[in-house]
């Protein structure tokens, strides 16, 4: 029998931008400090190894400027964000029936539930700081397969935590690295057994409810030698007209002869800035697999980072960014080549329309030991108006004479002859603009599967909306 689809045609805006009760933010109060940090800890009865940690990670915060290039963060004050902040009493059920029910309604609207009963192997569900729903079918629970809260993790299996953990994104990486550490919670830890291919996407929506809200989702994905998984997020937050941040931390382990497939649909409100960071190993014959959108947020700064330290190991990385109004979306992709004979791909597709500003900032070192490495980046840029703005940055640093490296990138607008063909053939000019956008970001979309393919269509229609004019 074939399962149900997903029909995202009706998800709207206001799906989007409701706010649930804020009557619980107020619970640890605004900023940043040791004394938060280590209630938190103890709240959650965490070792004191992951506590070491956070202290760690604070002074190295605390010690660390904002970054000096890309968007502009002065207006960013990080001493009025709701650094945690806890909605519900019962954590990580296992059926929705159990979720609170103003929650629920949320994710509902979201159409979370429905997603999982469709195409889903499991799905977790976090709400502000901490995960309110996590389930993984049977089928993949009796062959090993573990899909838990990251926090629930660190009590279930804190020998496997701690030795991945903080090993693919140093403490010390950059500033927002450091206070993800400092003050994660929730998240994703899923582990794949060496030889299981997980054949059905395993999800985790990530809802910011809180006003001045912060957060900081932690995943850690395991993917032992000959296995095989795809995991997909999707993030959203309401608007309130003041800034909210976005800091999680995304560590995969790709085994050798393993393969991973991260897609993610992020699609913050503008108030957000959305500070995120990505980063895959992959060993010997592993590949890695990164699908991004990114939408929405009013300041974006995310570069999904892979290190192929394996021999013929590979990485693929498809992009998407909308830039609109007052948004500043500044994506790209990081690529480091140990292994001999690797083969990384990047494809970036931006958009930007009513003066939005949308850049490619991209990274490609190669090591001296990465005999005979093949690197192609593709940036593709259509602008909707002429106030919109489109760059690309990319840094290449090359220690391997043997190394192909191939950089194209071009950036253009809808030409008035082919909107004049559309309206020809009794096609309006807004209807048209969708049509050319659709086909753009045709090569990104394809790749993830149907109902979140319809997810994304269904975000950028929204985006596109008043594009005449």
């Amino acid at each position: 029998m074939t399962p149900p689809t997903v029909d995202f045609t009706t998800l709207d805006r206001s799906d989007l931008d409701h706010a649930d009760d804020q009557s619980y933010v107020g619970k640890y109060g605004k900023g940043l400090s040791e004394a938060l940090i280590r209630q938190i800890s103890a709240e959650k009865n965490e070792p004191d190894w992951v506590l070491d940690i956070r202290l760690k990670a604070l002074a190295e915060f605390n010690r660390r400027p904002l970054p000096a290039w890309g968007p502009d963060l002065s207006d960013l004050d990080l001493d009025d964000i709701v650094y945690f902040a806890s909605a519900a009493e019962e954590k990580n059920q296992k059926s929705w029936d159990d979720v609170p029910d103003d929650i629920k309604r949320t994710f509902e609207r979201l159409k979370i539930p429905e997603a999982e009963r469709a195409v889903l192997a499991g799905v977790g569900a976090q709400y502000d700081s901490e995960t309110v729903y996590h389930n993984l079918k049977d089928e993949w629970t009796s062959q090993g397969v573990i899909f838990e809260d990251f926090d629930v993790a660190i009590q279930k299996y804190p020998e496997i935590v701690k030795k991945y953990f903080t090993n693919c994104i140093p403490i010390n990486d950059h500033k927002f690295a450091a206070l993800h550490y400092a003050i994660f919670s929730g998240g994703t830890f899923l582990y794949v057994p060496e030889g299981v291919k997980v054949t059905q996407p395993l999800q985790a929506y990530f809802r910011m409810n809180a006003k001045n809200g912060g957060q900081f989702e932690h995943t850690l994905i395991v993917v032992e030698p000959g296995a095989d998984v795809e995991y997909i997020e999707g993030c959203s937050a309401p608007k309130f007209g003041e800034n909210s941040l976005h800091a999680g931390g995304v560590e995969v382990f790709v085994g050798e002869n393993a393969r991973a497939r991260y897609s993610s649909v992020e699609n913050w409100s503008q108030d957000t800035y959305n500070l995120n960071t990505k980063r895959a190993i992959v060993k010997q014959s592993g590949r890695m697999e990164w699908i991004g959108g990114n939408l929405g947020s009013g300041t974006t700064m995310l570069y999904p980072a892979s290190i192929l330290v394996g021999d013929n190991s590979r990485a693929d990385h498809l992009g998407v960014a909308f830039a609109n109004k007052d948004q500043n979306q500044d994506t790209g992709a990081k690529i480091t080549i140990v292994g001999k004979d690797c083969r990384a791909s990047v494809v970036s597709k931006s958009l930007s329309k009513g003066g939005g500003i949308s850049t490619y900032r991209g990274s490609v070192d190669i090591k001296e030991t990465a005999d005979n490495a093949i690197i192609t980046v593709e940036c593709d840029a259509l602008m909707l108006d002429d106030q919109s703005v489109s760059d690309t940055i990319p840094h290449i640093n090359c220690a391997n004479d043997s190394a192909q490296i191939n950089h194209e990138a071009s950036a253009g607008k809808i030409s008035d002859e082919v909107l004049l063909y559309f309206e020809s053939r009794g096609i309006d000019e807004e209807t048209a603009k969708g049509m050319i956008v659709n086909g753009f970001l045709d090569e990104i979309v394809k790749t993830l599967p149907l109902e979140y393919a319809g997810e994304l269509n269904r975000l950028i229609e929204l985006e596109m909306e008043g594009s005449v004019g």
